[in-house]
């Protein structure tokens, strides 16, 4: 073997060390749930996006138990060659009445459904417009397009009306988070749909730490805003909130029927294993039919707002997602590090999931935490500020 990429590596994660940005990864010896076992170590977490407890969930592990047994492990080909099954059929039919559209088309991951959707849509000679704190997801299904790229500020609306306004583009494509992943802030919705009718743009949201969480059925951000009908695009994720894997598109059937002959993470991936579809569709059934689970997840939400409020730090209870930004890397770590000896597992957030001096702490609540695991947050928070260790960035 070649020393040549050894060497690269070796200088590249060096320069890494240096900024305090080495990650490394810890399987974990429990099922994904309020308690998590690393090592010996039991840890109250606050990392996961499980956001209401379904990623253990008996009804939903049992599907699953129940469709491997008809169907086997795998798809074993693209869905286009021979890996479509009935159990990806009904999956995307549950979606399609879940999500109140014409049709739903099914993605391995939101990651992937952003790489295939974006590029099918638009390329040279179109015009995309990207919030600057877009999942890279977006960012990166924003590159491969080789439409012109035009970045606008945060959540500001009136600039991506200048800049729509402004570029004499075939097609012009607005893709935004719906609830930002590092943030937890929502994007403002009503404005944007208002935009791009204006301008004559499609309107694409990621509602992937939305869904499950949103909205009277939990079908996101979109239906909470009363918007189903305004948003063309609507990509949400069955790895989050509903506690499996696997993404979908929620669009018009025009739009499916063409991803199906363009978005190339579609065509030329295996299929999704039946198995996991079954066991979306059982979670979808819980969010649908769950309202007491968002609303145990809204009292967390809530109760978690006020305890960081009372300790200086400002939190918008408009998401599970709350930041602690504490300004460097190394800050970010020693925090993580001081938080996790006492129990509590909020994993460090540094660039370039975040931009530079920006490193936090990202708690991510669920509804299956109780009360009290909250509350051990909050002390530990607590017990550092008085310490003189918790400082806002």
């Amino acid at each position: 073997m070649s020393s040549t990429a050894r060497a690269w590596a070796e200088e590249e994660l060096a320069a890494l060390a240096e900024k305090g940005l080495l990650r490394s990864l810890e399987p974990l010896r429990s099922p994904q749930g309020p308690l998590v076992r690393i090592g010996e170590e039991t840890l109250i977490n606050f990392s996961s996006n499980d956001y209401l407890g379904l990623a253990a969930h008996p009804a939903v592990a049992g599907a699953a138990r129940a469709a491997l047994e008809r169907w086997g492990t795998g798809a074993g080909a693209s869905r286009l060659v021979v890996g479509d099954s009935e159990a990806h059929r009904s999956l995307e039919d549950r979606l399609r009445a879940f999500e109140d559209a014409e049709a739903v088309l099914l993605f391995n991951s939101g990651f992937a459904a952003n790489l295939g959707i974006i590029p099918a849509l638009v390329g040279p000679g179109d015009a995309v417009f990207s919030d600057a704190l877009n999942h890279a997801s977006l960012v990166d299904g924003c590159r491969l397009s080789r439409a012109l790229v035009q970045v606008y500020p945060h959540r500001d609306a009136d600039a991506l009306a200048v800049r729509l306004a402004a570029t004499a583009a075939r097609r012009k494509l607005v893709v935004t988070d719906g609830v930002f992943s590092m943030d937890g802030d929502a994007a403002p919705l009503a404005e944007l749909v208002a935009v791009c009718r204006r301008a004559g743009a499609v309107l694409m949201v990621d509602e992937a730490h939305a869904t499950g969480v949103l909205g009277a059925r939990g079908a996101g951000l979109t239906e909470a805003l009363g918007l189903t009908r305004e948003v063309d695009l609507r990509m949400g994720t069955l790895g989050k909130a509903l506690g499996v894997f696997g993404a979908y598109l929620a669009t018009s059937d025009p739009v499916a029927r063409l991803l199906l002959h363009r978005a190339r993470s579609l065509v030329f991936s295996t299929a999704l294993p039946p198995a996991l579809c079954a066991a979306a569709e059982a979670a979808v059934d819980l969010v649908e039919q769950g309202s007491a689970l968002r609303e145990r997840l809204w009292r967390n939400i809530r109760h978690f707002a006020r305890g960081l409020e009372e300790l200086g730090h400002p939190a918008r209870p408009s998401s599970a997602i709350f930041p602690v930004v504490l300004g460097s890397a190394e800050r970010a770590v020693a925090t993580a590090a001081f938080l996790r000896a006492r129990g509590i597992l909020a994993k460090p957030i540094r660039p370039p999931t975040v931009p530079a001096g920006t490193s936090r702490l990202r708690f991510s609540l669920s509804a299956a935490h109780g009360p009290e695991q909250l509350d051990r947050a909050l002390d530990g928070l607590r017990e550092m500020k008085a310490h003189g260790i918790l400082r806002a960035a």
